[in-house]
């Protein structure tokens, strides 16, 4: 295995360009390392990120947007409390990935790039409205967060392309985000179903929002017929069913010993419900 540590993402893309094989790179390793050390997967060509400057920034931008480094941790992410004010469904879903210790290593970008329609941060970041700029033998283009994962373990990302920055849009007044999953056990446990939400009001009403459904699909899912549910009520209880149903027509799970089709399209749905009020208190200004 060979094995490089870039001074620059530019650097990082054109070794990847001209590898051969297996091309892995290297952030948190939380994925990376465990697949290594279970002979899952034994890269040709290991790429270390960490030392590239800015790798572990996090950084708000002047007109309230924010941008994070690749190898900033969830650990890292939770302990910053501006982040957690403006995007508390972000870092709540980060949260909840592994335990302590893999709160110090993991990162968004390798949760996202794992490719697991399972993964906690995706939904919450998709409902975000979050953007990742990738680096690449043509340079650096910005990618919508929905449009990376491809299937399960697979990506949009061609040979030579590498995420080098997490942009998170800015909060703005009057909004506010939640992410909320079903699992078996209690802690450290793979989502059975996950929902984000992330909606803004023009007073009471509901003027924008974004709902995105994890596990429940080969990809995580931006649900527009969820949004559409919502946007223009009080989140009455009309409002509310109108969102289950749709969370719940959107599903297209499998069955496996974690749940079953049914009881995925259901939770879905349920969930729904309590993480758009999760997130209307939140842009009340209120807390549940």
């Amino acid at each position: 295995m060979d094995y490089h540590s870039p001074a620059s993402f530019a650097e990082a893309s054109a070794l990847a360009a001209n590898a051969t094989g297996i091309t892995r790179f290297l952030a948190g390793g939380t994925d990376v390392l465990v697949q290594l050390r279970s002979d899952l997967v034994t890269p040709d060509t290991l790429i270390d990120v960490k030392k590239i400057g800015g790798v572990s920034d996090i950084a708000r931008n002047a007109d309230g947007s924010w941008t994070l480094g690749v190898a900033t941790t969830g650990a890292e992410m939770s302990e910053h409390p501006e982040l957690g004010r403006d995007w508390p469904g972000v870092v709540e879903a980060m949260d909840l990935i592994g335990s302590t210790q893999v709160q110090g290593r993991a990162t968004l970008t390798g949760n996202l790039c794992n490719g697991s329609p399972a993964a906690d941060s995706v939904p919450a970041m998709v409902a975000a409205g979050v953007t990742v700029t990738v680096t690449g033998p043509d340079g650096d283009r910005e990618v919508a967060v929905e449009d990376i994962p491809t299937g399960p373990g697979r990506t949009s990302l061609a040979k030579g392309d590498l995420i080098s920055a997490v942009n998170i849009p800015a909060r703005g007044d009057n909004g506010g985000d939640a992410y909320l999953r079903f699992i078996p056990r209690t802690e450290m446990d793979i989502a059975v179903v996950g929902v984000g939400v992330n909606l803004r009001l023009d007073g009471d009403t509901i003027a924008e929002a974004r709902v995105s459904l994890g596990a429940v699909a080969p990809t995580v899912l931006l649900v527009e017929d969820c949004a559409h549910a919502i946007i223009g009520t009080t989140l009455d209880d009309a409002a509310l069913d109108a969102l289950a149903a749709a969370a719940s027509a959107a599903c297209n799970p499998i069955d496996d010993k974690r749940g079953t089709i049914a009881f995925r399209t259901e939770v879905a749905g349920v969930l729904a419900k309590r993480a758009a009020k999760i997130a209307y208190a939140r842009a009340k200004g209120e807390d549940l």
